[in-house]
């Protein structure tokens, strides 16, 4: 068995594709080998910035032989006396064989002929040769580039290619290419290593480039510059700043890791920690160093006591050269912090309440008018929101004017040069002119979550200037007349609604969504008059759209999809859905905690044959008094009787349920299985569907309104 190596050399890669890259390339090549039946024991594929490499280990020579079977005609009608007849030798020649070699085999049917022909495997080689440029044409990206003459696109120009297998060169040719890409045994070394490498044979390949440089492994690359920084011998009241996204670009950044430390003047720690940290870690990929055991303030000014000044830097120097490597990264880590010293000092000298008539010269979306009309718009929702969730006097003020100052700082010159600090630093503007901590921190938070993941606003006036800002952004852009589809939502509006779905579950807030849009949709069709809304529409598809965001994130919650569709299945109506979604949660999360109990079974059969039978009643589902409905007169079992008492104890709890009343309906329902169960089953149990119509419509509604006092927890009949 052989080795196969496929080395791809670029000029400088983008960071963020390798990951990708290693994923689709694993894919294209598993599958096409699988499907040529060509034997192999492992496929690696890996990346660094100047190449991305393909092994596959232990591959066969040839691929399998293809066996195939054919059926032909009945026996009786491929021979006669023995002899084939034109049937037979037509079959047979059809398959390259002789009568003679056609199987006689018993079928359901009767005896038929069979012929089987065997296609010899190819040579490996001549497979890959067409295999290589679909592979290599195959990886996609973003903004993947033409250069020379050639019509052939790329993330980066190819400069060379290595294919061996083996020691030999196995030659192939990607049609498009001007000039023609040179395809051999030639490798490149660390670019301050020497210019070529001969691989002399593919299972030498990540020795060699080792030897010169090169940590080939990206997944070896990222473990080394991992310890480099955790070993690196600081004070143990520090902590560096290594997260993980920007581990894994510098991983996809260096050939072969170094690790240097810098400092800068001590003069800068004056300035916030989130400003010297995103000049460190967005800009210059430093790693900063973080005082442990040290309370960290977000509207801390300073960085005094939070940081230390100095950084790690991960090079893709040489070792001989680390004094010129650590001068170069302070001299130019002193002029971003100078610049940024510069942005602060001239910001200052405006306040925020000045720089928010700024926001008038600032588009927002098209036919959406400015951000300073975008703030108005959050302004008067923080308003309503506040009012509904039941907000003291101040508290609604203070909600008012984080919505006012959310937006100041993207008219600042550190937002302009540093986007990643926006409300970061507006909130220590706003706290530098003495504002209180809590507006500040509203400010600052307002922008959470970004993602599911995110931590959510810290205190009550962030939440609710969030929840503003995102209702703002969905009814505008839907208003625009703009929606998300499949992958494509350029104004992250899944992400707007998925974060006031977090909010309220986080808060335990009860918010009416059906009525925030009602109202908002009415206000927006004075604001736009020239949009034309069809307010009736716009609020059907507003609803679906939080609909599904409700079932995505349910899902993302590891809630299982059968108590999902129990709760906010087809069965529920999307208005009652919003009429108060953390109700949904909470509901979800009963269930899910009832099934861990191994409770939900014992109710979930009972109900589910209750359902089945109360789908013969007219009584509608609100109704779950049983006094009106059901005549006791008629009852000839206790069962009847004991089903009766449950469902009158269970009335008051089915009636305008809160989060106590489900756990003590559900609790309820629970105690009451095996009265339940007797009414079917018990010695005196009862025959519902009864020749006897008064009887039976009596014990059917028994049977409909248990379903309904169910249907306050979930549609029963969705679990599995």
């Amino acid at each position: 068995m052989s080795t196969y190596l496929l080395e791809i050399g670029t000029e400088e890669l983008p960071a963020d594709l390798a990951e990708s890259v290693i994923s689709q390339l694993e894919l294209s090549v598993n599958n096409d080998l699988n499907s040529a039946q060509i034997k192999f024991s492992e496929i690696s594929v890996t990346t660094t910035p100047r190449r991305i490499a393909l092994t596959i280990e232990g591959i066969a020579p040839f691929s399998e032989d293809n066996i195939a079977e054919r059926k032909g005609p009945p026996v009786s009608q491929a021979f006669h006396d023995g002899q084939p007849t034109k049937a037979a030798i037509g079959f047979a020649k059809r398959y390259e064989l002789s009568p003679e070699k056609l199987e006689i085999r018993e079928t359901s049917k009767g005896s038929f002929v069979f012929a089987k022909s065997i296609e010899k495997g190819k040579p490996v080689t001549t497979l890959l040769s067409d295999y290589l440029p679909r592979w290599i044409s195959k990886i996609q990206g973003r903004r993947f580039m033409r250069w020379g003459k050639g019509d052939f696109r790329f993330s980066r120009p190819i400069r060379w290619i290595v294919s061996l297998l083996d020691s030999e060169v196995l030659p192939f040719k990607i049609s498009g290419c001007d000039p023609e890409i040179q395809i051999g045994n030639i490798s490149r070394p660390h670019r301050l290593y020497g210019a070529k490498l001969k691989i002399n044979d593919a299972k030498t390949y990540f020795d060699q480039l080792q030897d010169v440089g090169v940590t080939v492994d990206r997944g070896r690359r990222l473990s080394c510059i991992n310890d480099l920084v955790l070993n690196h011998e600081i004070d143990k009241k520090v902590k560096p700043d290594l997260t993980d996204p920007l581990l894994n670009e510098l991983t996809d950044l260096i050939e072969s890791p170094l690790l240097v430390t810098g400092c800068f003047d001590e003069t800068f720690l004056e300035l916030p920690p989130e400003v010297l940290s995103t000049v460190m870690k967005v800009h210059q990929r430093y790693i900063p160093l973080y005082k442990v055991n040290v309370e960290f303030d977000p509207l801390s000014l300073d960085s005094k006591n939070i940081l230390l000044p100095t950084f790690l830097c991960i090079s893709n120097g040489l070792p001989t050269a680390k004094e010129k490597i650590i001068k170069g990264n302070e001299k130019v880590l002193k002029a971003r912090f100078a610049d940024a010293s510069f942005f602060i000092k001239s910001d200052l000298l405006i306040s925020s309440s000045s720089r928010i008539n700024k926001l008038k010269d600032v588009t927002f979306a098209e036919g959406l008018g400015s951000l300073y009309e975008r703030v108005n718009r959050i302004e008067w929702l923080v308003k309503l929101l506040t009012l509904k969730l039941e907000f003291d006097q101040e508290d609604i003020q203070k909600s008012v004017k984080v919505a006012h100052f959310s937006k100041h700082d993207l008219v600042s010159n550190m937002v302009d040069e540093f986007p990643e600090l926006q409300g970061i630093i507006g909130s220590k503007y706003l706290l530098h002119e003495g504002e209180s901590r809590d507006v500040c921190l509203g400010v600052l938070e307002h922008y959470k979550p970004k993602g599911t993941s995110d931590s959510l606003p810290s205190n009550n006036l962030g939440n609710a200037v969030s929840l503003g800002e995102r209702f703002e952004l969905l009814i505008s852009i839907y208003a625009k007349g703009e929606r998300p589809s499949g992958s494509s939502d350029p104004y992250a509006l899944r992400r707007a609604a998925n974060g006031i779905l977090l909010i309220l579950w986080n808060k335990d807030w009860q918010l009416n969504i059906n009525k925030i849009l009602d109202d908002s949709l009415i206000y927006w069709q004075q604001l736009f008059p020239s949009l034309s809304l069809d307010i009736s529409n716009l609020l059907s598809e507003l609803k679906e759209f939080f609909r599904q965001r409700i079932i995505s994130l349910l899902e993302e919650k590891d809630v299982e999809f059968d108590i999902i569709q129990a709760v906010a299945g087809d069965t529920t109506s999307t208005s009652k859905l919003l009429d108060d979604p953390t109700d949904v949660y909470f509901r979800t999360s009963l269930l899910m905690e009832m099934r861990k109990n191994n409770t939900l079974n014992l109710l979930q059969a009972v109900v589910t044959r209750a359902s089945k039978l109360a789908a013969k009643s007219s009584i509608s589902k609100d109704v779950i008094d049983p006094l009106d409905f059901v005549d006791r007169s008629l009852f000839e079992k206790d069962c009847e009787r004991e089903m009766f008492d449950v469902l009158e104890k269970l009335k008051p709890l089915a009636v305008n349920c809160d989060r106590d009343k489900y756990k003590l309906l559900a609790d309820g329902l629970v105690s009451s299985t095996e009265t339940l169960s007797n009414f079917f089953d018990g010695e005196g149990s009862v025959m519902v569907m009864t020749e006897d119509v008064n009887l039976r419509n009596n014990r059917l509604n028994l049977l409909t309104i248990l379903r309904n006092q169910s249907l306050k927890l979930a549609d029963f009949s969705k679990l599995g």
